[in-house]
């Protein structure tokens, strides 16, 4: 099909990117670091690090790495929320010549211990915070190697000592714990470091085919899926993202002054992309450790200027809710960039009344690298579109066969580009149902092209359930609920929610006529990440289902 939508592209967007100009992420990296060495790249609770220390420390990390004696594309998990230390490793595992392995902090032990093991993850980055999570489930993962960080192990030797000290004991938020050696090295991230800078990263035999990230998603078998991410596929991204956002950039002049809003979490494809632009940029970003905290987010926004806010819906509203983000002074803002779950009207319209910046709204996965379609960035209104296909994608609309099917038809969203994954890790029977004949890639997302090549999601082939952003599949909740003692079976379902697009509700048959909801909460709350847990419990005798026995979930959702 003609790529109709090139002619809906605002002036000076190009059509196509050119990953070729750098090898590997790596180059543009040390690019970057070279030209930008004495300003600054990160800036966290008022404590700046600059690109000159982001190179030294992320070679020192590189080269400790190294000397551990993995081997070369080793997998090594990242477990860290929003501090400097995020990029530090980031970098210093790709410079080493290994992968990186994105683990959400607030994974429960059942969660972790499944990505650590799907990986094959030798080694882990990890804040002290969540050591007691790794120590349930160590032993039954091939990590060798732990690299305990502390809260405040970057942020200055008085600062960072004082804060480290107020997380440990006056705010007790890292629980006890010990980890079993039996042969493992368990360091701390500040000795790790000194460790390195004794010796000298060897320089690393990556390129664009080379794998960089391990980027684990949801799935429809209710087991999280590792997306293969290569070198090529997030610098293609990156570029993508810059070439989009160019008209926004245009109006901040020198984009090395721009100061870019990472309240989202860098282990989410989302933030990643948008942190390796600000690299890319020589700009810096100011990075929010708790997001849920909007009155200090506030103040932080208070204190500088800041130029780009990307968020998902829900924390747009809790920003709207907030009467000191109301008297911010917005005149910097030039690009709010929704993404990660669907953006409401009523939202976007009292965002651009507040801060006079439109919300504009895209649409990806961490199969494609975080954005693969997005409204132009000099909309002045919300469209309720998931927007064009950036520079260098195709997308197609096809039918179950996998055909094309005519403009204006609805269809699977296909999606075809140099940023798109190589498939799943370790999944061959996956990847032959995920790709199409003539390699695009199927998204589950059910959609319809417009004249212009705005696309419109109308529905999820999927059961999967967006909240807040983030992606949760029904089968998986099913799977650890019906171990919950007196659960006979259940179902669960995305219901609306004013506050996070969808809320979870799940419907439970008793084997134990005593079980109680609390119970069942509670038995959720052990067991599933905060975003995953159910606001609803609906107790039934019987579930509706199919005259083969499959429950029917589409019920359930009409009811």
């Amino acid at each position: 099909m003609d790529k109709i939508w090139l002619r809906s592209y605002p002036p000076g967007v190009p059509h196509d990117v050119d990953p070729s100009q750098y090898r590997s992420l790596n180059e543009l990296f040390e690019a970057s670091f070279r030209q930008n060495a004495r300003e600054p790249v990160t800036v966290c609770m008022n404590e700046w690090m600059t690109y000159g220390q982001l190179d030294r420390l992320s070679q020192a990390l590189g080269a400790y790495l190294q000397s551990l004696g993995l081997s070369t594309g080793a997998r090594v998990a990242i477990m860290l929320p929003n501090l400097p230390q995020f990029p530090v490793t980031m970098a210093g595992v790709l410079r080493a010549g290994y992968t990186c392995v994105n683990v959400n902090p607030l994974y429960t032990a059942r969660e972790l211990e499944h990505q650590l093991k799907d990986s094959g993850a030798e080694a882990i980055v990890i804040l002290e915070n969540f050591a007691h999570t790794l120590e349930a489930v160590i032993e039954r993962t091939q990590i060798q190697h732990v690299v305990l960080a502390s809260m405040g192990d970057l942020l200055g030797f008085w600062y960072g000592h004082w804060i480290t000290f107020a997380v440990r004991h006056l705010a007790k938020m890292v629980p006890s714990f010990k980890l079993p050696l039996d042969g493992r090295t368990v360091v701390s991230f500040t000795h790790a470091i000194d460790q390195g800078q004794a010796l000298s990263l060897k320089p690393a035999d990556v390129h664009h085919d080379s794998i960089a990230f391990l980027q684990y998603t949801g799935g429809t078998t209710g087991l999280s899926k590792g997306a293969i991410l290569t070198h090529g596929n997030v610098i293609a991204a990156t570029l993508q993202a810059e070439a989009w956002f160019t008209p926004a950039l245009d109006k901040i002049g020198d984009v090395r002054s721009a100061n870019h809003i990472m309240a989202l979490p860098l282990y989410h494809i989302f933030a990643l992309t948008l942190m390796l632009l600000v690299i890319r940029h020589g700009a810096h970003a100011t990075l929010i450790p708790n997001p849920r905290d909007i009155p200090k987010f506030v103040e932080t926004l208070k204190s500088r200027p800041f130029h780009m806010l990307p968020a998902v819906n829900t924390l747009f509203n809790g920003l709207l809710n907030n009467p000191r983000f109301r008297q911010l002074d917005f005149s910097t803002l030039v690009l709010s960039q929704a993404g990660g779950m669907a953006a409401s009207e009523g939202t976007a319209r009292q965002w651009q009344k507040v801060t006079g910046c439109a919300m504009i709204e895209g649409w990806g996965m961490s199969e494609t690298c975080a954005i693969g379609t997005n409204n132009p960035v000099t909309n002045t209104e919300f469209t309720g579109t998931i927007g064009l296909p950036l520079p260098s994608i195709d997308i197609a609309i096809k039918d179950d066969d996998g055909h094309s099917l005519p403009l204006g038809s609805t269809g699977e969203i296909c999606i075809k580009g140099p940023n798109v994954m190589k498939g799943y890790y370790n999944k061959p029977e996956e990847n032959a149902k995920t790709f199409t004949a003539d390699g695009y890639m199927r998204t589950g997302d059910v959609g319809i092209m417009d004249e212009r090549g705005y696309i419109r999601i109308v529905d999820r082939k999927k059961d999967m359930i967006i909240v807040s952003g983030f992606n949760v599949y029904p089968t998986e909740l099913d799977n650890v609920i019906s171990l919950c003692p007196g659960v006979l079976e259940c179902a669960t379902v995305g219901v609306p929610d004013e506050h996070s697009g969808e809320a979870i509700k799940v419907y439970v048959v008793r084997s134990d006529p005593t079980l109680t909801e609390e119970a069942v909460l509670r038995y959720c709350h052990d067991n599933l990440t905060g975003y995953k847990r159910p606001k609803y419990i609906e107790f039934r005798d019987e579930l509706p289902k199919s005259a083969v026995g499959k429950i029917l979930r589409r019920e359930l959702r009409q009811k």
